[in-house]
């Protein structure tokens, strides 16, 4: 015990009984736990108490705390119950008042809607719900209201017509997708200013996680289901930056990462080897490497503060008009969407310092977190509300030193090579080109792990795709969104 913490005021002490024995127990004003059945006890209310029931004359206090194997922490969670009788009736009602006084002062969730995507990655999302989501959250005595998604972008369409007012936060029990739908269908309400701010938490069930890492990776947590769910619990929040990205009247938004050449095209094309499980991703980018592709386009860009000697000068190339073969709104629907939902932040983009780098490119890709997936740390130097987006370049590489860089990717090693180009933007616009082996072809373009446009010669080229296989231009908004954070 520091010496500091036997004098902290307590909030409530008594001798209670624990495990028959008849023991001090104390709650300070520092919302720590103390107390000596067994040796010198603490728990810190805040970090590891996620609860607590009267159970008859009892207390039981719901902990998720770190499983300790002999003198060592193993860093993984479990659920553990505290089990206490008050001296008195008095007590027990003191006891629970100040308990709940504290964890109430808190700020933590009291009603969540929780999305269980049951389709994807390993299709065991409800499974991870029922099995470790629900006790923890049931724990916590949060109000759950759950919905299954039935097919893609239903949770948007929910998220869309939301009675927000009903919750303290969204929860996503998927991979990245289902997140990236409510984010999206949060900013086509015409309320979408506050609706914007409901705290959005995300647990991983499904192939990439790539939000999920990146939260608990920043303060060194394991990327699991405990984690994920204690953070969500304890309600702690940060901003999340939000790209636009527009072609014509054509828009949605982005919170991870924007791709095309060789990372989009082993992320989209490699669905064609699904029965692989996860290996089909390492397996296709083999094929790719050994029928490297480039492509012939360019990309302009805003340089962040001290990127400025990148690329050459260029001015503002504006956005393309293009519609494209899109299975997005129609006219008139876009223009009552845009009296009505977000529109990307308000930049007069003219006034900037334009910057731009021609091809050909093996990849161009835009980060706004640094993971991409579990074991994918595409911008190590990404930051959650900085304002600005990762871009990483790969153009002329050799295929040896290509294999090597995209063997760095699990630990971020990828963007000290010198074949990369790694910078911040704070504006971006891509025109991508055909080919430059087979420019009867084109390229895909991915956003957060969907398809965003398909260029001629694709892969499921005549599936509708949002956007046009085209310019596009991307923003920033820093900070719009919020996401329930470890610390």
């Amino acid at each position: 015990m520091k010496g500091s913490d036997h004098h902290q005021r307590p909030l409530v002490a008594d001798r209670v009984t624990v495990n028959g024995t008849v023991t001090p127990l104390a709650l300070l004003a520092n919302g720590s736990l103390w107390w000596s059945e067994g040796g010198k006890r603490c728990l810190a209310v805040e970090k590891e108490v996620i609860g607590f029931v009267a159970d008859g004359p009892f207390i039981k206090i719901k902990t998720l705390v770190e499983k300790r194997d002999g003198c060592y922490n193993t860093g993984k969670l479990v659920r553990n119950d505290v089990v206490f009788l008050p001296s008195s009736k008095e007590l027990h009602e003191l006891w629970c008042h100040k308990l709940t006084e504290f964890i109430d002062s808190l700020g933590r969730p009291k009603r969540l809607l929780v999305f269980v995507n049951p389709f994807g990655g390993r299709k065991c999302g409800k499974k991870i719900f029922v099995d470790q989501v629900k006790p923890l959250l049931e724990d916590a005595q949060i109000q759950v209201t759950v919905q299954e998604t039935k097919h893609q972008l239903h949770a948007k369409e929910i998220a869309r017509s939301l009675d927000i007012t009903k919750y303290d936060g969204i929860v996503c029990v998927s991979g990245d997708g289902i997140l990236v739908e409510v984010v999206n269908g949060l900013l086509q309400r015409e309320d979408w200013d506050t609706a914007i701010k409901m705290p959005l938490g995300v647990v991983p069930a499904g192939t990439g996680n790539g939000m999920a890492k990146s939260l608990l990776d920043a303060v060194g947590d394991p990327c699991v289901v405990a984690n994920a769910v204690l953070s969500i619990i304890r309600g702690h929040k940060r901003p999340l930056d939000v790209a636009t990205i527009t072609q014509g009247e054509t828009r949605c938004f982005s919170i991870l990462m924007l791709a095309w050449g060789l990372i989009a095209d082993v992320d989209i094309e490699s669905e064609k080897y699904r029965w692989m499980g996860s290996a089909r991703l390492d397996f296709y980018a083999l094929c790719r490497f050994i029928n490297l592709r480039q492509y012939i386009g360019c990309v302009s860009f805003v340089a962040a503060p001290g990127f400025e000697a990148y690329g050459e000068p260029t001015s503002y190339c504006g956005k393309s008009t293009s519609k494209g073969n899109n299975s997005g709104p129609s006219e008139a629907e876009s223009v009552k969407l845009q009296r009505l939902c977000y529109q990307g932040p308000e930049i007069d983009l003219e006034k900037l310092n334009w910057r731009v780098i021609n091809g050909p490119f093996i990849s161009v890709w835009l980060h706004n977190v640094p993971w991409g997936a579990e074991d994918t740390m595409a911008a190590p130097d990404a930051k959650f509300s900085d304002g600005y987006l990762d871009l990483i370049i790969m153009k002329n590489c050799p295929k040896l030193p290509l294999l090597s860089l995209m063997s760095d990717l699990n630990k971020g090693e990828h963007v000290k090579s010198p074949y990369v180009t790694y910078l911040k933007v704070k504006a971006f616009i891509l025109e991508p080109g055909p080919r430059t082996k087979d420019q009867e072809k084109q390229g895909i373009i991915d956003s957060d792990g969907e398809v965003l446009a398909r260029g001629k010669g694709t892969y499921k080229y005549e599936k509708k795709a949002l956007m046009a296989y085209d310019k596009l231009q991307i923003t920033i908004d820093q900070g719009l969104a919020t996401l329930f954070t470890p610390i």
